[in-house]
């Protein structure tokens, strides 16, 4: 694996899209048509999104289509919940299959058929080894395979053994249907594949019709031929799978010539994109569910908040290569940041809330300020937050001993309350166990709305939360899943992150965050992009976060 990327290649061009306009250029296809095919075993990851922003993305480019294809060829792994959510997932991302939703299911007739077919030309056998033989005697990069002891049954045995497979005489892993290729060839995808095996599993769609089923290697490009699909396109370890998708195709009367086409899949720091390692993670309660926003799957970065645009925008810049490389994350945070900093609406929370009494504040009084929705969208109006003489600031903004540089509150020094006043610390409150719990301020009347008449500065200014009128809320801080850049997918479990969620329980919000929705992110001032949960109950709003103001992985990369 390359080094990690931290620029992206041209947006818009790559090689795929160079092949597709050759073809069309040349009279090859007359049109594209191009399709994403996941096996509903799991939920969608990020790794996916790239295949389905190039696949749909190309198909509408050069005005063709893209076809989404479920394979279902295993039942004894899928799930109609996974067909829901893949569906849900691709219309997420923006993208939309029109009439074009195939099955691989929709074709077992005609794939059992030319299953025969191939019995009949001699180049299909049924093989009675165990599933353990059939590994052994296939070889190794090094050593050649050697042919099974049934590979020589007639035509007449092979129909007749396939065709009681296909009635389901025979118990789950009694026999095979492999094709008869070339056990010494230098592809083990060539020595001898097999076809079909016995699965007695109920299927979403099928039932129990079927007692046997197709591998994908057989499955896969006869879709591709029965639906006309021009351009096959699927990532790199499929490469040396091509000539086996090619001997398909050659030795069965399919209705159209499909060409398979790699391309680099993502691989991204601090991630696994192993669909094996992310259904263990779900299984064995390190998340909590497919869409925990810890994930890196569609479901869990929608929850997290995640714009659709910013994952095509990412996308996009990252481009489509033969070369595997490991993508910063912090591009990919980048990308939301730049979607999320010219939409989100602004408000202010408090997470870690430290009281401040506003001493020389009329008690009893409230008024009402005005605040700005967006600072760069006038568009967006403004709102009115209520200021009294009890407020919350951050824990993290006030330092009893500050060093030099510290800017914030801290006894004697001045600071501004954003849209409010000037305020200045006279005297720290402690408890019993010597922990600051109060500040008692004062204000400057003269300075409302944040400016002072005689033209004295502050250097910093700082957000709040009126403690009379806020709102308690539950805020989820969520950190790199895995402690590593590059985690050991074979031992995952050993590098997760155990602060990779983070509960601030009695954080504070503004009331104008009660009316939030979980589709529609907001910007906490000074703190970060956030979304509503679907945790959140009546008066117990649940926020996200999506991802910080600043680039965090640099800090997390120099602790590593």
């Amino acid at each position: 694996m390359n080094d990690v990327e931290t620029a992206a290649t041209e947006p818009g061009r790559d090689f795929i899209r160079d092949i597709i306009q050759a073809d069309l250029t040349a009279g090859r296809h007359k049109g594209v048509v191009t399709r994403f095919p996941p096996e509903p075993n799991g939920y969608l990851h990020i790794g996916h999104a790239k295949s389905i922003c190039l696949n749909f993305g190309a198909a509408q480019e050069f005005g063709g289509r893209c076809h989404l294809r479920f394979d279902d060829t295993n039942p004894a792994k899928e799930e109609q919940e996974y067909i829901d959510a893949i569906e849900r997932d691709v219309r997420w991302l923006g993208f939309d299959w029109g009439k074009n939703l195939f099955h691989a299911s929709d074709y077992f007739e005609q794939l059992y058929a030319w299953a025969e077919h191939l019995i009949t030309t001699g180049f299909a056998y049924v093989d009675d080894q165990s599933q353990e033989e059939i590994r052994v005697k296939r070889g190794t990069l090094t050593e050649a395979g050697k042919n099974s002891p049934f590979r020589d049954r007639s035509v007449d045995e092979n129909l007749d053994l396939f065709r009681r497979m296909k009635a389901g005489e025979f118990p789950g892993g009694a026999r095979v249907l492999r094709a008869k290729i070339d056990m010494t060839s230098g592809n083990i995808n060539l020595r001898d594949p097999v076809l079909y095996r016995i699965l007695h599993a109920s299927h979403p769609r099928t039932g129990t019709t079927w007692h046997i089923y197709p591998s994908y290697d057989y499955a896969h490009g006869q879709s591709d031929a029965i639906e006309g699909i021009t351009h096959s396109i699927c990532t790199l370890e499929f490469e040396d799978h091509r000539p086996l998708y090619d001997w398909f195709l050659d030795h069965l009367p399919v209705p159209s010539r499909p060409r398979q086409y790699e391309f680099a899949r993502l691989n991204l720091t601090y991630t696994v994109l192993s669909k094996r390692v992310l259904t263990e993670l779900v299984r064995g309660g390190h998340v909590n569910g497919w869409d925990d926003p810890r994930m890196p799957t569609l479901a869990g970065l929608r929850r997290r908040g995640v714009p659709a645009a910013a994952l095509r925008e990412f996308v996009k810049r990252i481009g489509v290569s033969k070369a595997n490389s490991l993508v910063d994350v912090a591009m990919f945070e980048h990308a939301i940041r730049e979607v999320l900093n010219a939409s989100a609406p602004r408000r202010m929370a408090v997470l870690r809330p430290l009281k401040v009494v506003i001493e020389n504040y009329p008690e009893g009084q409230t008024e009402e300020l005005e605040a700005v929705n967006h600072p760069d969208d006038p568009a967006a109006g403004t709102r009115k937050i209520k200021f009294g003489r009890e407020l919350y600031v951050e824990q993290e903004d006030f330092m009893e001993n500050p060093p030099k540089k510290f800017f914030r509150l801290s006894p004697g020094q001045e600071v501004r309350l954003r849209y409010a006043y000037f305020i200045t610390c006279r005297e720290v409150v402690k408890n019993a166990a010597g922990e600051v719990v109060e500040l008692l301020c004062t204000y400057d009347p003269a300075t409302k709305g944040g400016n002072a008449p005689d033209g004295r500065k502050v250097k910093a200014t700082m957000h709040w939360v009126s403690a009379k009128d806020s709102v308690a809320a539950e805020v989820r801080l969520y950190n790199p899943l895995f402690s590593k850049p590059s985690p050991d997918a074979s031992n995952f479990a050993a590098e997760l992150n155990p602060d990779s969620l983070e509960v601030l329980s009695d954080a504070r919000i503004e009331p104008a965050l009660t009316d939030a929705s979980t589709d529609v992110p907001v910007q906490f001032e000074r703190q970060g992009y956030f979304t509503l949960d679907a945790d959140s109950k009546p008066g117990r709003p649940v926020f996200n976060r999506t991802v910080g103001l600043r680039d965090t992985w640099a800090k997390v990369q120099g602790a590593s």
